[in-house]
């Protein structure tokens, strides 16, 4: 069984191999189209009736949302983390 630092050592290995092979940018477009494309099809979901124009500011909202709760939640555990330190 690996340790903790073994464990991240391990992943950080991978990462720098993917990294070695492959255009980072390019593969966080791709992410971001894709997780643009949930929100879209959610509004949908939610808002049958709606306008494309409508359907893509609920997703629009939708998005921006998910990435204030991302980053909240980011700042909370750096905070928790100083306060350990």
């Amino acid at each position: 069984m690996l340790t903790p630092e073994q464990r991240s050592l391990k992943a950080r290995i991978a990462i720098e191999s993917r990294w070695a092979h492959e255009d980072g940018k390019a593969n966080a477009q791709r992410g971001q189209r894709g997780l643009k494309a949930r929100f879209l099809r959610g509004a949908r979901q939610e808002h049958p009736e709606a306008s494309e124009a409508q359907i893509q500011k609920f997703a629009d909202h939708a998005y921006k949302a998910h990435m204030a709760r991302l980053a909240l939640k980011s700042s909370m555990a750096r905070a928790k983390k100083a306060g350990e330190s």
